[in-house]
């Protein structure tokens, strides 16, 4: 772990901290832009403070002001200051070091505003030309600005230790609508009605990277008193359908956890080319089209976006290594909220999932591998780098351990207290490991607490790399028709040599569930991982063409389906897993079948790769030019 505050931001935030900042903005699509400015309110932590320094990255900086009054707009109310943009560094971009007209002194305030517009280079944001939307008809802009990409939308203190409220004014042409993470407070006509301008708070603080922008021809379909879906209007009816019951599903997180504090939750349906599953950005979560099977089949996925509301976004973790405290959280909430909407056996299936996928990244990044820690170190390295299932499922698997040595009860009690008294906050795994002891003593007894807590191996599970020291015992009971399905296969492809496979029928896997229907894949992948000899080609044929897998609509189930067959060298799904690949540039999906298509045929996987490049998020084109070997 790194001795700096954060080591992947190039502010100087020892000695000044954002408290507010105010973002005037015209979304330009035909330069592909943002151009306005933004204005910082920053209280100083040093005596003899004369310089601003910003994280920027690739920004055209225009002028900086100092903002007399705190946010007068005449020219008589600003002081333009001198800046320079500070040497380049390969990951985080370029420092804006403003000179102030004097030394500050701890305590004091001032409000620094900076006109600037982006550049085609700048990774936070994505758009869109009219083919690349469901509509074909305008263009979309959305940004995404974790990890470190938020300095590549505004000069900012880009790092999650700072804690910001914000207020936006973001202008369109009509008929486009723009939205943020924030409440809208109004909008207006402007320039004789040809432009619109909105108007948006967000009075809660919250890290510089779930500050976005999106700004499309949408639709809103109203789910309930606090939420919504937006999307393409050719969406909305089928996202209405599938979102029907998200409003409830806010209700019972607030019963597990603690109040819902951020007004409203409303979902924003994206174009394919979202990167992410979701992104958990305050009043309004990014959410991908993947999502939409029809069949409410994996709303589940909501349920951890929801619970970010919580943890990542009321507590927060203080910087990018510490990133478990939002993830293992969330993740750990995500599934008791599962639970309670759907029942046990789904949240334990989850979990079994869930670990599978950390055996496969770990495996994949190797066991020794530092950023297989739950808290590794990442001087000079890209935050990006890290991301994998480690800080979710090692996360998880942490707390859920914990719950199994203090009990149900006790454990809920606990993470309650947590969230209360971390709200608003950005905090380290210090912070957690010594509130987890104090309310453990004063609630069981230092003799108890302490007891439970010595035998916990905290260097294993936290600063060792690999597999975690204790493998928690999930229900067996929920999986046990799937392996038997699953088993039923391997049976009868007698290590390749099967040929009669007329004994399956379809029904045999519409009954189980989503979670089912995976188990079976990743019974069968792990059997395939443990022996020399591949299952048959016939086999994968056969449970194609009986289950209609490698173009289900639900992509979970394709995914995985086409995994197993893309480790078998099956060449029948090529055509699907370029598909897939073409279809939608969500990571989770589109990296491993990038890989798994360069293990077959290098050149396909290349060719596709350089086909599409321009059409998925820049941070989804950086990750697989390095899981082909192109960067």
């Amino acid at each position: 772990m790194s001795a700096k505050i954060d080591p992947n931001t190039l502010s100087n935030l020892e000695q000044v901290t954002t408290e507010r900042l105010h973002l005037d903005l015209e979304v330009d699509f035909e330069n592909k832009l943002l151009k306005g400015s933004v204005t910082l309110c920053h209280v100083v932590l040093q005596d003899n403070v004369d310089k601003v320094v910003l994280d920027t990255m690739t920004l055209d900086i225009y002028k900086a002001w100092l903002v007399n009054q705190h946010g007068g707009e005449t020219a008589q109310d600003k002081t333009e200051l001198q800046f320079k943009c500070g040497k380049v560094h390969h990951i985080y971009g370029t420092p804006l070091e403003i000179e102030l007209d004097r030394k500050y002194q701890k305590g004091e305030k001032l409000s620094i505003q900076i006109a600037y517009k982006t550049t085609e280079k700048s990774v936070a944001l994505q758009f869109l030309t009219p083919e690349q939307t469901s509509g074909k008809k305008y263009p979309f802009l959305f940004t995404q600005c974790q990890s470190i990409y938020a300095r590549s939308m505004m000069p900012c203190q880009d790092s999650p230790s700072i804690k910001i409220a914000y207020t936006g004014d973001i202008k369109v042409a009509k008929p486009f609508t723009a939205l943020m993470s924030a409440l809208q407070t109004g909008s207006e006509d402007v320039d004789g009605g040809e432009n619109r301008v909105f108007h948006f708070e967000q009075k809660i603080k919250i890290p510089s990277y779930l500050v976005v922008v999106a700004c499309g021809v949408l639709e809103r379909h109203e789910l309930g008193p606090r939420t919504a879906v937006w999307s393409e209007p050719d969406l909305i009816e089928a996202c209405a359908y599938e979102f029907a019951d998200l409003e409830k599903t806010v209700s019972v997180a607030e019963e597990i956890l603690t109040e819902y504090e951020w007004g409203r939750y409303d979902l924003l349906v994206l174009p394919p080319a979202f990167p992410y599953g979701g992104m958990e950005n305050p009043c309004l979560t990014f959410v991908t089209p993947t999502m939409i099977a029809g069949d409410r089949s994996l709303v589940d996925l909501i349920n951890h976006e929801l619970a970010h509301s919580w943890s990542g976004n009321l507590v927060t973790a203080r910087s990018w290594e510490h990133f478990w405290l939002n993830e293992g959280w969330t993740t750990f909430f995500e599934r008791e909220i599962t639970g309670a909407l759907s029942g046990r056996d789904t949240s334990q299936l989850l979990s079994v999932l869930g670990l599978e996928s950390l055996g496969e990244d770990v495996r994949r990044m190797g066991e020794k591998n530092e950023l297989t820690r739950m808290v590794p170190t990442l001087e000079e390295v890209d935050p990006d780098d890290a991301f994998s299932s480690v800080p979710y499922e090692r996360g998880h698997n942490f707390l859920y351990y914990l719950m199994t040595i203090f009990g149900k009860d006790v454990w809920s009690k606990f993470l309650k207290a947590y969230i209360r008294e971390f709200r608003g906050r950005s905090i380290d795994t210090n912070d957690f490991k010594g509130f987890l002891y104090s309310y453990m003593e004063t609630t069981l007894g230092h003799d108890e607490a302490r007891e439970k807590l010595d035998k916990v191996d905290w260097n294993g599970w936290l600063y060792t790399p690999g597999m975690p020291p204790v493998e928690n015992k999930f229900d067996m009971a929920p999986q046990r028709a799937a392996i038997l399905l699953a088993e039923k296969w391997i049976s009868a492809d007698n290590n390749g040599n099967g040929t009669d496979f007329s004994q399956f029928t379809k029904q045999e896997l519409e009954q189980l569930s989503t979670q089912q229907k995976l188990v079976v894949i990743k019974t069968l992948r792990a059997h395939n991982h443990d022996r020399s000899t591949k299952f048959s080609h016939q086999m994968l044929d056969a449970m194609d063409g009986l289950y209609s897998m490698s173009y289900a609509k639900n992509y979970e189930i394709r995914a995985a389906f086409l995994y197993l067959a893309l480790e078998c060298g099956y060449k029948k799904v090529f055509d699907a897993a370029v598909d897939v690949v073409s279809s939608q540039g969500r990571m989770k999906f589109t990296r491993p079948i990038y890989r798994l298509l360069y293990q077959n045929d290098q050149k396909l996987a290349v060719d596709t790769f350089l086909k599409l490049e321009k059409t998925y998020h820049p941070i989804c084109s950086r990750m697989v030019k390095k899981d082909l070997n192109l960067d």
